[in-house]
């Protein structure tokens, strides 16, 4: 590591370079239950060419590198278990052109999706993916996030319209145009987008945003029981109803909430809802949602057009990991992300909800149930062997459940490493396809190695 140091001082400045302690253990985590593990150095990249540089650094002395944004991934993505270099793209975190007519941004990777909003603002404009957590765009494009917004706009992918990647040689590529599509060669956007950096590193991001809704409009519903909740959402889906926003939380999750966020909510299932569009629109899609809801037995739909209290009730629900963090010290938080389709959602979120309850530990059920995607969130004591065991047992059934179903591992949160051992399960023989790509573009196995598709080392060494 001293030669790879040494390498890296050759081109970078001192304040780009720390082998400070408390540094590398900043960049040894992410917010999960995960095992960390320590980098033997950490850089701070300001340029494409800085970026460049390092990957040829890397590659001349085989070491792995890990990208880093913020560290607010939930699958130990960036966690560095191989150690050598963690990037950390905070300096590059510039706007570099808003192109208003065209509703389309390009940005540094180390730009937040609050730091970009804030600035869109400005011009009428807004960024639709919304993961909760506030991320850095490279981040939420390496992992495909996506979030409430999502049954509306779109997961991060469909947002990308062009990507600047630096490869494992160095190189620097294009993988898109400014046009809003193409029919021409292999879809880069889609095979960098998610891919954890394992593929490249990203150093500039083009992105679609959309303009600011004339009118939005807020909600949240009651039911007696989570079944009549999650069908409820069903029939406003097939409705064709324009929602913005569909949040599912479970009785145990309102409690956190009430305690955290000091609201007062009734503590049944909950559904909260957004809309957007023109308020004679609004209106009716508004009154028409509270119809199906009837329909489901609803007890209790109340709506919200004022700003402040859209907000408070938005800042409740996106608040609610650091709720039950906040309300069980000491405990480490698991997170679990599966999607199925919505035909399977009401029983799969009533099987969890049931797995969840045998398993005795606190926790709740939440999700954006919009487009099938919803999560436990468990608290679990890691110097409690045996829970962690039967919690990782919970994690395994859910996933099978939702695979079993023709869902997904993962429908947000990415495969990291917490991930990986239902791949095979989910994608069969594609699988042998991502890890020839792997193989292609990274040969040495360097870039964020064995996260996604695990490499074994013979098998490199008899390729190459």
């Amino acid at each position: 590591m001293e030669k790879v140091i040494q390498a890296l001082k050759a081109k970078l400045a001192e304040e780009q370079i720390s082998t400070n302690e408390t540094v590398r253990e900043l960049h040894s985590k992410d917010e999960t239950y995960h095992q960390t593990s320590l980098p033997d150095v950490v850089v701070f990249p300001k340029t494409t060419e800085d970026v460049s540089y390092i990957m040829k650094v890397s590659q001349e002395f085989k070491t792995p590198i890990t990208p880093f944004g913020v560290g607010s991934s939930l699958e130990g993505h960036v966690i560095p278990y191989q150690k050598g270099i963690v990037v950390d793209f905070s300096f590059m975190n510039k706007i570099i052109e808003i192109k208003q007519e065209d509703l389309l941004v390009t940005v540094q990777p180390g730009v937040t999706r609050e730091q970009l909003n804030k600035e869109l603002k400005k011009y009428g404009l807004f960024f639709t993916v919304d993961p909760g957590a506030n991320a850095t765009l490279g981040g939420m494009a390496a992992t495909n996030a996506s979030g409430t917004t999502t049954v509306k706009y779109g997961v991060m992918r469909d947002q990308v319209r062009n990507l600047e990647v630096v490869l494992a040689d160095g190189s620097v590529i294009q993988t898109g145009s400014l046009a809003a599509k193409s029919a021409s060669g292999y879809h880069l956007n889609g095979l960098f987008v998610g891919s954890e950096g394992t593929l490249g590193c990203f150093t500039e991001l083009t992105l679609q945003v959309y303009g600011i809704p004339e009118h939005v409009v807020a909600a949240r519903a009651t039911f007696p029981s989570l079944t009549q909740a999650i069908q409820a959402v069903t029939s406003i889906l097939q409705a064709g109803i324009p929602i913005a926003r569909v949040e599912f939380v479970d009785e145990a999750s309102i409690i956190q909430i009430n305690t955290f966020s000091e609201t007062d909510y009734p503590v049944k299932p909950t559904l909260f809802l957004e809309f957007h569009g023109n308020e004679a629109g609004l209106n009716a899609d508004v009154a028409f949602t509270k119809e199906i809801m009837q329909d489901h037995a609803c007890d209790n739909f109340t709506s919200e057009t004022d700003n402040a209290a859209r907000n408070h009730l938005w800042d409740a629900r996106h608040n609610l990991a650091y709720a039950y963090i906040h309300g069980h010290a000491g405990k480490k938080m698991m997170l679990t992300d599966v999607a199925v389709p919505i035909s399977e959602l009401a029983n799969s979120v009533i099987y969890a909800r049931k797995e969840l309850d045998k398993l005795g530990v606190p926790g709740g059920i939440l999700g954006h149930v919009g487009d099938g995607n919803f999560h436990c969130l468990i608290m679990i004591d890691m110097a409690n062997a045996e829970e962690i065991k039967r919690a990782n047992e919970f994690n395994k059934n859910v996933v099978l459940y939702a695979l079993e179903r023709g869902g997904t591992c993962t429908g947000e949160h990415g495969v990291g490493v917490g991930k990986m051992p239902y791949q095979r399960q989910e994608h069969g023989a594609a699988l042998d396809i991502m890890k020839q790509i792997k193989k292609a573009l990274d040969p040495n196995n360097l870039l964020n190695p064995n996260k996604i598709v695990e490499i074994e080392e013979e098998t490199l060494n008899e390729i190459y």
